[in-house]
């Protein structure tokens, strides 16, 4: 990882966990070890803070420390310096944001004790969550659905959200799947 980087080992991750399903005989999509891979590789370790809020020795999700470094930046700050960490199947799993997620994978009782504990609430996000309570999946026809759920959450206007957004494309493509099923389209 620190050698060749981190889309070096996701391509080697890939080659080597193909070769193992293709002596077995089995054909695997690359794109399928390609999600377990890149959930491996979401966090980064905290080496520097900079100026950011950030603790040396972290784990942080690497999306969240690339965002605050670009809002350090902006306002001339020093960013956070983090390199690479790769998880386990396991740690990646229990690693998420959600507890619903992370309790269905393994350590159930610990999981939620712990989520209990500290009064965690679950946003339901992700498509495992969703999945396991079940609800509509925030992607394809589910994903209209989402949207309004989140408009009627904010208590903005389509109108309002449209302004604070700066762009009409994001109102087009929550009202188009609407659309579509008010004229009887296909769901």
């Amino acid at each position: 990882l620190r050698l060749k980087g981190v889309e070096e080992l996701a391509r080697y991750l890939v080659k080597e966990i193909q070769d193992v399903y293709r002596l077995q005989g089995v054909k695997i999509n690359d794109k399928h070890i390609e999600v377990i891979s890149r959930q491996m590789l979401r966090k980064v370790e905290i080496t520097d803070q900079g100026s950011s809020k950030f603790l040396n020795g972290e784990q942080a999700e690497r999306q969240r420390v690339i965002e605050e470094n670009a809002k350090l930046v902006a306002r001339n700050e020093l960013p956070a310096r983090f390199d690479p960490v790769l998880l386990g199947i396991t740690k990646a799993s229990l690693a998420t944001e959600s507890f619903i997620s992370a309790a269905s994978f393994q350590e159930t009782t610990r999981v939620l004790t712990e989520a209990a504990v500290r009064g965690t609430s679950d946003n339901l996000r992700g498509l495992k969550e969703n999945v396991i309570v079940g609800r509509l999946i925030p992607a394809g026809t589910g994903l209209a659905y989402h949207a309004q759920r989140r408009r009627n959450a904010s208590g903005l206007t389509d109108s309002e959200l449209q302004t604070l957004s700066g762009s009409a494309a994001v109102a087009t493509e929550v009202a188009a799947p609407e659309a579509e099923q008010a004229s009887g389209g296909e769901e």
